[in-house]
């Protein structure tokens, strides 16, 4: 029991939010493994150092954020588009993260982040749209559903950042 109480005491005090679920299973296979509490902390401490380390290398891998919108309305598109061929030739998969936006060049990467509950994913621009005028960018399904506060909605104000070299 203290074992977990102070792995819900770490995370709570990192707060990571958007990778939660893998340091989480990281952490609990670690405690299944652990001795003592000391010991726990320790690998908990060290588990959470390396997932920053990892975050860091990404954003240096892709460059670094610009921030384009706030206050945007993202929707998403999936079952019916499933499997067709986009704008940019790709065929659309609703489990990847992607997205359409009517001027971004094919290719680009953005950093979503929904503003009622900052969770935010990492997107590849792919297709064109969205068509609805208040709009500003459609997420595939599994994009959307990641860091949507309700899955029973389809429209979210969301964050736009871009990655530039």
């Amino acid at each position: 029991m203290r074992k977990l109480i102070t792995l819900f005491f770490l995370m709570a005090v990192v707060g990571l939010a958007s990778s939660q679920s893998t340091i989480a299973d990281k952490i609990k296979s670690s405690l299944q493994k652990t001795a003592t509490p000391k010991d726990t902390v320790k690998k908990i401490k060290t588990l959470i150092v390396q997932q920053e380390v990892e975050k860091d290398t990404l954003i240096e891998k892709m460059g670094k954020l610009v921030a384009f919108k706030k206050g945007a309305h993202a929707s998403y598109y999936a079952d019916k588009f499933h499997g067709k061929k986009t704008a940019s030739g790709a065929l659309f998969d609703m489990n990847k993260y992607t997205a359409a936006h009517k001027k971004f060049p094919f290719g680009t990467k953005l950093r979503i982040t929904n503003e009622a509950n900052g969770k935010s994913v990492i997107v590849e621009v792919t297709d064109r749209g969205p068509f609805v005028k208040s709009r500003e960018i459609d997420l595939s399904k599994r994009a959307f559903m990641e860091i949507a506060k309700n899955k029973g909605i389809g429209v979210m104000t969301v964050t736009i950042e871009v990655f530039t070299k």
